[in-house]
C-alpha cells in the first residue's frame, strides 16, 4: 500500500498570530516544528512520500533535506485547498493513502504513525486524531486518497467525522497523545514544554522563547 503523508505549510510570517510572539520567534519556532515532524515522518516505514504544499520559501528549503514533493500553493486560500492539491497529485501518482498532518505537532513519534495505521482496513477507510480540546483535527487518513473532502478551521474534528461516515462504514476515532498536542496558543507551548518528550526540541523552543 502506497501511503502518502500531507504537511500543508502556512507562510511563516502568517502562522501562529495567537502566540504573541515576535515575527522572528514565530519563524524560528514553525522551522523547528516543520523540520522535526518532516524528520519523523521520513523515518517511518510506512510513509514513501511526504507532500508539502507551501509557498513559504523557508520551508521548501528545509523540505529539500528530507526528499520532500512539494506542491506550490501560491493563493494559500485554505488548508482544504492546500490538501485538495496534494490529493490531485496523490491520484495522478497512484497512490493508496495518505495522512494529513499539521506541522506544529513536533513530538510525533514514528511508533505514534504505527499505532494509529494498525486500524487501517480496506479497501476503504477514514483514521481520525482530534486535536487535544477536539476542536480540530491532528490527522486524517483516507483510502483511498478521494474518500471524502477535508473541512478544516470550521471545528473540523466533528465534521471531519461526520463525513466519514457518510464515505464509509470503516472510520476509526483514536487517541494518540503526540500527535494530539498541537501548538496554537501560548498554553499549548506551555503544556508541551512540561511533557517529558523530545528534549532536544523542548530546549530548541525554549531558546526561542527566550531571545527577544
Amino acid at each position: 500500500m502506497k501511503i502518502a503523508a500531507i504537511i500543508p505549510v502556512k507562510t511563516f510570517s502568517k502562522a501562529k498570530t495567537r502566540l504573541d510572539l515576535s515575527p522572528q520567534q514565530v519563524e524560528d519556532l514553525c522551522k523547528v516544528m516543520l523540520e522535526e515532524i518532516l524528520h519523523t515522518l521520513s523515518i517511518s516505514p510506512h510513509i514513501e512520500k511526504i507532500i508539502m504544499v507551501t509557498k513559504e520559501e523557508k520551508a521548501i528549503d528545509i523540505g529539500k533535506k528530507y526528499n520532500t514533493v512539494t506542491i506550490i500553493d501560491e493563493k494559500e486560500e485554505s488548508v482544504n485547498n492546500a490538501v485538495a492539491l496534494a490529493d490531485k497529485y496523490l491520484l495522478e501518482n497512484d497512490f493508496h493513502a495518505s495522512i494529513v498532518f499539521p506541522q506544529d505537532i513536533p513530538f510525533i513519534k514514528t511508533q505514534d504513525i504505527d499505532f494509529m495505521l494498525n486500524y487501517k482496513t480496506h479497501p476503504n477507510f477514514a483514521i481520525i486524531v482530534p486535536s487535544r480540546r477536539f476542536d480540530g483535527t491532528n490527522a486524517l487518513a483516507r483510502m483511498p486518497v478521494d474518500l471524502m473532502k477535508t473541512h478544516y478551521d470550521e471545528d473540523s474534528y466533528k465534521i471531519h467525522m461526520n463525513t466519514a461516515k457518510e464515505c464509509t462504514l470503516n472510520v476509526a476515532m483514536v487517541f494518540v497523545k503526540r500527535i494530539m498536542w498541537d501548538i496554537d496558543n501560548i498554553d499549548d507551548l506551555k503544556f508541551l514544554l512540561e511533557q517529558n518528550e523530545k528534549p532536544e526540541i523542548s530546549e530548541k523552543i525554549r531558546k526561542i522563547l527566550e531571545t527577544n
